[in-house]
C-alpha cells in the first residue's frame, strides 16, 4: 500500500508529465491528446444525437455500447486531470470542470434513475473545450477586441432593447383592442397580443396567431417593416464599436497621438485641432489615446 502511494499518488514526475499532456497544448503530445479528446467529444455528441431518433433496435443497442465506452473514457479524462493538477479542488470548481463532470453523470445516474439519461444531450457543452484549446480568447487579438466592442456597446444596445421592449408592449395592447373588438379569439388577451407583436417584428412569423380585421393587418404589415428597420440596429452599433477600436490599434501601430474628446469620447488624429469636431468641446493634450 505504501509503495502504491510513493509510486502512484505521489509522484510528482508521473503527474508533471500527465499534466504536460493533459492541459497543456505547446507540446506534440498535449496537441494529440488535445485532438483525440476533441474527436471523441465530437463523436459523442453526434451519437447523443442519433439515439434521439433512431428506432431501429440492434442499433440502439450498440448506440448505447458506444455511449457507455465514452463515458469510460471521458470518466478516466477527468480523474486523471484530478490526480495530475496542482490545484485539484480549482479544476473540479472550475467552468470545465463542472462541464466535465456533469456530462458523465447522467449515464451513472440512468442505471438508478431512467430518465436521467435524458440529460446525457449535456454532453453537447464539451465542445466548448475547442475554445481552451485553440486558445481563442487568450491570443487572438479579434476575440479580446470583440470583447471589448460588445463591452462598450452594452448600455446602447440595452437602452435599444428598452425601447423596442416598450413599443412591442404598446403594439401587442393596440392588437389586443383590434382583434378582439373583430372577435378574433387568437388576441384573448394582451400577453398573446405581446407574444404576435414580437414574432411580428423579429420577422419570424410563426403564424399560430394572426389578424383577421382589415386594420389588424394593416398594422401586421407596418410592423413587419419596421421590423426590418431595427434588426441591423444592434448590429451597427457593435460594428461602429468594432471600428473604433480597430482605429485605435491601427494609431498605436503607427505611433499616433490620437486625441480623444473629453465630452463625447470622439478621435481626433489631427495633432493641430484644438476643437472637438463632433461637439465643439475643447481637445486636451491630455486626452491622447496612450494615456486613456
Amino acid at each position: 500500500m505504501i509503495d502504491f502511494k510513493n509510486k502512484i499518488l505521489h509522484n510528482d514526475a508521473l503527474k508533471a508529465k500527465l499534466h504536460e499532456i493533459i492541459f497543456g497544448t505547446d507540446t506534440p503530445m498535449g496537441r494529440a491528446f488535445d485532438v483525440v479528446l476533441i474527436a471523441a467529444i465530437a463523436m459523442s455528441v453526434v451519437l447523443t444525437i442519433f439515439q434521439t431518433f433512431i428506432e431501429i433496435t440492434w442499433l440502439r443497442s450498440s448506440l448505447i455500447v458506444l455511449e457507455i465506452v465514452f463515458t469510460v473514457f471521458f470518466t478516466l479524462e477527468y480523474i486523471l486531470r484530478i490526480y495530475c493538477s496542482p490545484e485539484p479542488k480549482k479544476y473540479i470548481f472550475s467552468f470545465f470542470g463542472i462541464v466535465d463532470l456533469v456530462s458523465i453523470l447522467p449515464v451513472y445516474l440512468g442505471f438508478i434513475y431512467t430518465g436521467a439519461r435524458f440529460m446525457i444531450v449535456i454532453r453537447a457543452f464539451r465542445l466548448v473545450r475547442v475554445f481552451r484549446v485553440f486558445k481563442l480568447f487568450n491570443f487572438l487579438n479579434e476575440g479580446n477586441m470583440l470583447l471589448r466592442s460588445m463591452q462598450k456597446s452594452a448600455k446602447k444596445i440595452m437602452v435599444f432593447f428598452l425601447f423596442v421592449f416598450i413599443v412591442n408592449i404598446c403594439l401587442g395592447t393596440i392588437m389586443y383592442m383590434v382583434e378582439s373588438y373583430a372577435g378574433n379569439p387568437a388576441f384573448n388577451n394582451i400577453p398573446n397580443g405581446i407574444y404576435w407583436s414580437i414574432v411580428t417584428m423579429t420577422t419570424v412569423g410563426y403564424g399560430d396567431i394572426t389578424p383577421i380585421s382589415t386594420l389588424g393587418k394593416f398594422i401586421s404589415a407596418c410592423v413587419m417593416l419596421f421590423g426590418y428597420t431595427i434588426i441591423a440596429v444592434p448590429t451597427g452599433i457593435v460594428t461602429a464599436t468594432m471600428a473604433d477600436e480597430n482605429r485605435k490599434i491601427q494609431a498605436r501601430r503607427r505611433g499616433k497621438n490620437v486625441h480623444i474628446c473629453p465630452r463625447c469620447g470622439f478621435e481626433e488624429y489631427d495633432k493641430e485641432a484644438n476643437f472637438c469636431r463632433r461637439c465643439g468641446a475643447m481637445m486636451s493634450d491630455d486626452n491622447t489615446l496612450d494615456k486613456l
